[in-house]
């Protein structure tokens, strides 16, 4: 084991659980990827974004995986001679600002029977940024409205929504939430 920013790492290679934007742009190397699902969470929109798919001005909306229910997502496996830079962008990345906590959680893998331990980023309810509950129409109208340093917060939601479906994942509250931001921006 060694510590990274306060967090224990095995020195073995790395799962790294995507469950949203990760899935379609990981932004670091690995060698290996399975379709995984995850028990106990579910990813849902619950993150104020002020800096990649947002601003203070107009906020957007980003995934967090969320306390009940399972999560299909994809696992990355890094190889260990990969993991510290890895982890060095994953932090730059998801931990910035402190609105994920980094925890490890046994993912399923799709072909095996055995779970791994995966490295995923939850949401941190305690941080000001955290939205426990927000009406779908208001969810719809600030997504349909918010771009930032990485673009528009539609094109997060639809890229996010792209990767299910080649996953073969049907998500039908983020497909109905992508209908009514589809709707705003067409009126």
């Amino acid at each position: 084991m060694f510590e990274w920013e306060g967090f224990q790492v095995p020195q073995a290679p790395l799962w790294v659980f995507g469950y949203g934007s990760l899935m379609w742009n990981p932004d670091f190397e690995y060698d290996e990827t399975y379709h995984a699902l995850l028990h106990g969470y579910h990813r849902k929109f619950c993150i104020y974004s002020v800096r990649y798919r947002g601003s203070y001005e107009r906020p957007g909306l980003v995934l967090g995986l969320h306390a009940g229910g399972r999560c299909r997502g994809i696992a990355f496996r890094v190889p260990l001679p990969l993991v510290q830079e890895t982890l060095k962008l994953l932090w730059a990345r998801e931990m910035p600002r402190g609105v994920y906590v980094p925890r490890y959680v046994p993912i399923r893998l799709s072909g095996k029977y055995s779970p791994v331990m995966a490295l995923t980023f939850v949401a941190n309810t305690l941080h000001e940024h955290f939205v426990p509950e927000l009406p779908q129409e208001q969810a719809a109208l600030l997504i349909a409205n918010a771009s930032g340093e990485r673009g528009a917060n539609a094109e997060y939601l639809q890229q996010t929504l792209d990767q299910l479906e080649r996953l073969g994942v049907r998500d039908k509250k983020l497909e109905q939430l992508a209908h009514e931001v589809e709707q705003i921006q067409t009126t």
